[in-house]
């Protein structure tokens, strides 16, 4: 594929400023594009070494000005540029067939060009929207509904019941619906708690492979709509995920806890049950979240304290040896006076 610098502006809804028939052949990373290709420069450490990227056309933010290449000028560099490598790389689509190698159960719904590859296992009273692809060796269980283009990559499984919104990708790996961590001890005996509810998962949602979503046990475990997982992620039974929120890689999320909106969560946190994180709240990685996070706050640690507060803990900890050495000088300096008094 070929397109000039004035067709990629205009792609992206950018203005540009070089030669605008500049023809840019591919896109490619800062250090490594060559001269036919397009790159990108969002950040200042990227904006001042411009001139070594040997790529001539680079997308940059709207007040990046410099003679020496052609800009692609932007208020959204990361944006506009992935949009471009989707350009350049489209999305292969898969042809809208029913592969005879796959279970097809009975009351099976579904819209215009779906693909269910070899493999698949499609249980009964299933209804499916339209430009729905299913991988191979995936199971849906009874009585699911899939909206509107979604992807379900390989050996995923979609339990019972389970709700999957519009646009929605599940990666490989992936367990929808399983019955959650439940079970009440008798003497020394564990019994298991009964899990009648669901998995709904709204519009706009991107589950990382190998993830773990729990049913409720009553009602139902709720994934908002612009929710995008990490891979081995867990959501345990009853939890709501606030829209727009991000869970990295090996967030573990105990059951009955509520995240807002806009949440990060970064990777290896875990998150106490029947606990509350505010919207747009950040937690920092490999904490361990005991009590609820309010509105907006930044929390880092084991347990969890102020961002801040946990940096100047990190900082006191390194320089503990030396502090216990300093002690225990002032400690024999201590008796040494005492003696002689």
């Amino acid at each position: 594929m070929e397109k000039s610098l004035k067709e990629i502006a205009e792609f992206v809804n950018g203005s540009f400023s070089g030669n605008e028939k500049t023809i840019i052949k591919d896109a490619g990373p800062f250090k490594s594009a060559e001269k036919d290709h397009i790159t990108l420069a969002a950040d200042p450490k990227f904006l001042k070494k411009i001139d070594e990227t040997c790529a001539l056309t680079i997308v940059v933010p709207s007040d990046f000005s410099c003679e020496s290449k052609n800009l692609i000028k932007v208020s959204n560099p990361k944006l506009a540029f992935y949009r471009i490598v989707e350009l350049f790389y489209p999305a292969d689509k898969s042809e809208s067939t029913i592969s005879s190698g796959s279970h097809i159960g009975n009351n099976f719904i579904y819209g215009k060009n779906v693909s269910i590859a070899p493999g698949a296992v499609i249980m009964n009273n299933i209804t499916v929207g339209d430009n729905v692809v299913i991988h191979p060796n995936t199971v849906i269980e009874d009585d699911v509904t899939i909206g509107d283009d979604v992807t379900i990559f390989p050996n995923v499984s979609v339990m019972k019941d389970t709700v999957i919104g519009n646009r929605v990708t599940i990666h490989a790996g992936t367990v929808i619906g399983s019955d959650g961590f439940g079970f009440v001890k008798d003497q020394q005996v564990y019994h298991k708690i009964p899990h009648t509810g669901i998995v709904q998962i709204d519009d706009d949602v991107e589950i990382g492979a190998l993830n773990a979503i729990d049913r409720a046990t009553f009602g139902k475990t709720s994934i908002k709509s612009g929710v995008k997982t990490d891979n081995l992620v867990h959501v345990a039974h009853n939890v709501t995920v606030g829209k727009n929120t991000l869970l990295v890689a090996q967030v573990g999320i105990a059951g009955s806890a509520s995240i807002g909106d806009r949440v990060i969560i970064a990777g290896q946190t875990g998150i106490a049950g029947h606990i509350s994180i505010g919207d747009d709240a950040i937690i920092g990685p490999k904490t361990g979240v005991a009590q609820s996070v309010k509105k907006g706050d930044i929390v880092s640690g084991i347990p969890e304290m102020p961002h801040r507060l946990w940096l100047k803990t990190q900082n006191i900890i390194k320089k503990l040896p030396e502090m216990k050495k300093r002690i225990k000088e002032i400690e024999k300096s201590i008796s040494a006076i005492k003696k002689q008094i």
